[in-house]
């Protein structure tokens, strides 16, 4: 072995040091999504077999959505001063207590309705705080690994994509073998082996650093410094109002619609799988070749048309009355425009917020993107227990469209190509 050669060697291992803290982010970030996902069909599903009401479904989904928006858009300065790693693991480690106890309780005959909606509840305000500090901690990850942050937030979004594709999968066909209960076991694992991988994989006291004159103004200045820039952002501000509404339907979707449809057509539990792997598989390539080409075209357009193909469309697919191959099918053909929505969405974000600030104004945004989806269940569940499931998704899709319709005529929405 020659010198360069035996200078060379330690390389590969001081490499691996350096790239290591991005990959842990990125494979929680899998496992944990995974298990949100496998949750989101085993839990309506639960309650939809067990008490045959698509109104205590919703019910059920609102309770777990609702403190998961409240608590993700406060906790962001919290996120700051704690640090995002300690906030990781120890979200994901009470998320996979909480899910555990529900087949616990249910198994022993102590599962009430009450008791069940607590226990979503706490899932849901965990899982707020650990989706942020993951998010947060990509930017950081990605300086010690010495990858550029356009490529690593291109990965999370694709693993968050992938996620959608493979979650619903092992969720409905785990549903479809092993029951509803069976599912909860798998997503309580995910959220164990989450907060294994944060903890044994990231540096301790990442994400923390020297608090400054802007921390020293104490946490309520800080929430109403990141409100301040937020409003003063009228793109990011209309942005997320937009995505909050259509998100709200999005939830009506895959929580009430979608079981039911399920349950009526005679499909179950995993058709639902199915459908949903479908529309994240072509999701995943709409992100990648938005990834590849967007760039060269005008966002504008681009986002429009994947809205108007991935929204609307859904809720008239499942009203068709089509074989389970063509609404599949056609589901892909949705998937295809969503995946060019997410990554116009972060690119305007990462250029528009300061990078000190970035934890903040994210939560916030983030807490007014998703502040419809508690009641998206909630209301599709009383929909189709008044007028039934036809009518209530031509509604919903109809009001869809003309979200997307009205929004788009907002001057704000040209600064997107600037």
């Amino acid at each position: 072995m020659t010198v360069a050669e035996r200078g060379a060697a330690p390389a590969a291992p001081g490499r691996l040091r350096r790239i290591r803290p991005l990959a842990g982010v990125l494979a929680a970030m899998t496992v944990s999504l995974t298990g949100t996902r496998v949750s989101a069909i085993a839990i309506p599903w639960f309650v939809l077999v067990t008490t045959g009401s698509a109104t205590q479904t919703g019910l059920v989904a609102c309770c777990e959505l609702a403190p998961y928006v409240v608590v993700k858009t406060l906790v962001g300065p919290l996120v700051d001063r704690v640090g995002p790693r300690r906030v990781s693991s120890a979200a994901d480690s009470l998320s996979a207590v909480a899910a555990l106890l529900v087949p616990l309780c249910h198994a022993l005959g102590v599962l009430p309705l009450w008791l069940l909606l607590v226990l979503v509840a706490l899932v849901g305000s965990v899982r707020g705080p650990g989706d942020l500090a993951k998010d947060v901690m990509v930017p950081e990850a990605a300086e010690r690994a010495g990858v550029p942050l356009e490529r690593a937030t291109g990965c999370a979004g694709v693993i968050e994509q992938l996620a959608a594709t493979v979650g619903p999968a092992v969720g409905g066909a785990l549903v479809a073998l092993a029951g509803p209960l069976g599912a909860l076991f798998v997503n309580a694992a995910c959220f164990g082996l989450g907060s294994l991988i944060v903890a044994c994989s990231l540096p301790r006291g990442m994400g923390r650093k020297a608090p400054d004159a802007e921390e020293r103004d104490g946490y309520g200045q800080q929430l109403r410094q990141g409100y301040a820039f937020l409003r003063g952002e009228p793109l990011l501000l209309t942005i997320a109002v937009v995505v909050g509404c259509t998100n709200m339907l999005n939830a009506a979707f895959s929580q009430v619609f979608m079981p039911v449809w399920a349950r009526e057509s005679g499909h179950g539990p995993a058709a639902i799988g199915l459908n949903n792997s479908m529309f994240g598989a072509a999701a995943v390539c709409g992100s990648l070749i938005a990834a590849a080409v967007a760039h060269r075209l005008r966002r504008r357009p681009v986002f429009f048309a994947g809205y108007v193909l991935s929204g609307p469309t859904m809720f008239v697919i499942l009203f068709s009355g089509m074989p389970l191959w063509a609404v599949a099918a056609l589901l892909a053909v949705a998937g295809f425009g969503a995946g060019f929505l997410n990554p116009i969405l972060g690119a305007i974000s990462y250029e528009r917020v300061p990078r000190p600030m970035l934890g903040r104004v994210r939560a916030l945004s983030g807490g007014l993107a998703w502040a419809g989806i508690p009641f998206g269940g909630l209301l599709a569940g009383g929909a189709v227990a008044a007028v039934g499931l036809g009518p209530a998704l031509l509604a919903a899709g109809g009001l869809y469209l003309l979200t997307i319709s009205v929004a788009g005529l907002r001057p704000e929405w040209r600064e997107m190509d600037e």
